[in-house]
């Protein structure tokens, strides 16, 4: 990969919404043998985040939020690995991929003659005694398939044992984070656990306690204060207890405890409560504002250098719509997607000496789900709630998937929910495929004598 190149080679750290979404900009834009693009990404796939709630729900298959880069970027070189240091000031980027882990190597070194950086974020954590041990995210597709088989084993706990103590903390679910990801996954998830109870002679819907932890004093501000209010009294009518200006001070030996002094014992607690720059970014020589973002110009360009760009959740980039001039466009998915046509397409006029544009769009509003058939929105200054607003959710998500096969097969997904009945089976041991051999090889955990 650090061979010399006859043509520019373009370099896509990140395979998220604006990785994928760029480089399959460039790859029909471009003519042959006009530039290769070569994209690194840790996954050998793109995850389509707004509906990882649907999946952790078993509305939608976890094989169908997923869209394959290879299938996708199918005129791209792609590298599954992840960047760990990047010198832009003589155009290399050094990758760890299984293979230089196996050799011992230290790294995979990639020559670039443009650099477009979008590694997404990653979970915002604080140094919280016992999160660390305790604590479920809910970024990846992975996560959200471990939290529903998760939840449908406390329920398995909870009918299956004679201890008060332990059932109660089973039935007890602790959400953190009162944004998009917190509010719909515990929306989705209570519905679920909800419809699954029926089956278990001796668990009801009311023996579970689903509690929202929010620091600020309001959720999901994204769709407006009057939406958020509807919000909060759609999930206290289902017995969520919310909790505003609250936070959580403690997880150790599996107890939550809150700053209102309350102490919730649970064996479930998921930790929602923003998102932080990718440490990759701090491995650059670019230039990053106090928040660990990248500075950007208006056409994407980081700032104070040449043929490096960014976008997405990676960059500050300057909002030309607010009046505000140091307003910063809100780092979410409908202005990655956005970014990225820009991004590709001010690229493309870079390699061929034609002039850049500005990236400028008005934030439309936003839509939420809150479980089956109910939800919030707020777009164009229109406010829906309940039925309405759940199906301009699921109506613009689908529209935003990428690739027919995936709309298909999630549409079709849909209408086969609406005629048969949920699924409600745990498959936690996906997680640990090797414990029934190695439970038969003598090297596993033996059962208990009678």
């Amino acid at each position: 990969m650090g061979a010399p190149k006859e043509i520019p080679r373009i370099l896509v750290v990140g395979g998220g919404y604006v990785g994928m979404y760029a480089a399959l900009r460039m790859q029909r834009q471009l003519k042959q043998g006009e530039a290769e693009i070569v994209v690194v990404e840790p996954q050998p796939y793109m995850t389509y985040q707004p509906f990882l709630p649907e999946a952790a729900a078993g509305s939608i298959s976890p094989r169908h939020v997923v869209v394959p880069l290879r299938r996708v970027l199918d005129k791209c070189r792609l590298v599954i690995g992840e960047a760990r240091s990047i010198d832009h000031a003589k155009r290399v980027a050094t990758i760890a991929t299984l293979a230089t882990e196996e050799e011992g190597s230290g790294g995979l070194e990639i020559t670039y003659d443009h650099l477009i950086l979008a590694p997404g974020s990653v979970s915002r954590t604080l140094p919280i005694p016992g999160l660390a041990d305790h604590g479920i995210g809910f970024k990846t597709v992975e996560e959200a398939i471990g939290l529903r088989n998760h939840v449908l084993e406390q329920l398995d706990i909870a009918s299956s044992t004679r201890d008060v103590e332990v059932r109660d903390a089973a039935l007890t679910f602790v959400f953190v984070g009162g944004g998009y990801a917190g509010v719909e996954a515990l929306g989705e998830l209570e519905d679920m656990a909800r419809y699954a109870a029926r089956y278990y002679h001796n668990v009801t819907p009311e023996d579970m306690k689903w509690i929202l932890v929010e620091a600020t004093g309001r959720i999901l501000p994204e769709v407006g204060e009057e939406m958020g209010r509807y919000a909060i009294s759609e999930l206290r009518g289902r017995n969520v207890d919310i909790r505003l200006d609250t936070r959580l001070e403690s997880v150790e030996h599996r107890v939550a405890v809150l700053d209102d002094g309350s102490r919730f014992p649970t064996r479930t607690l998921v930790w929602t409560a923003g998102v932080k720059a990718h440490p990759v970014l701090a491995r650059t020589d670019l230039p990053l504002n106090s928040h660990g973002r990248l500075t950007c110009t208006a056409e994407l360009r980081i700032d104070g250098t040449e043929n490096a760009w960014a976008a997405g959740d990676a960059a500050a980039v300057p909002d030309l719509t607010s009046p505000d001039p140091d307003a910063l466009t809100a780092p979410n998915a409908q202005h990655a997607v956005r970014q990225a046509r820009v991004l590709a397409d001010n690229v493309i006029a870079a390699l061929r000496g034609q002039p850049l544009r500005e990236y400028r769009h008005k934030y439309v509003g936003s839509v939420a789900s809150l479980g089956l058939h109910k939800g919030v929105a707020n777009v164009y200054g229109r406010k829906l709630k309940g039925y309405p607003a759940w199906f301009m959710h699921r109506a613009y998500h689908l529209s935003r998937v990428p690739t027919f096969n995936r709309k298909a097969r999630i549409l079709a997904e849909w209408t086969l929910s609406g005629l048969f009945k949920r699924e409600i089976v745990s498959l936690g041991s996906l997680e640990n495929p090797r414990a029934e051999f190695e439970l038969a090889a003598g090297t596993g955990r033996k059962p208990d004598a009678p």
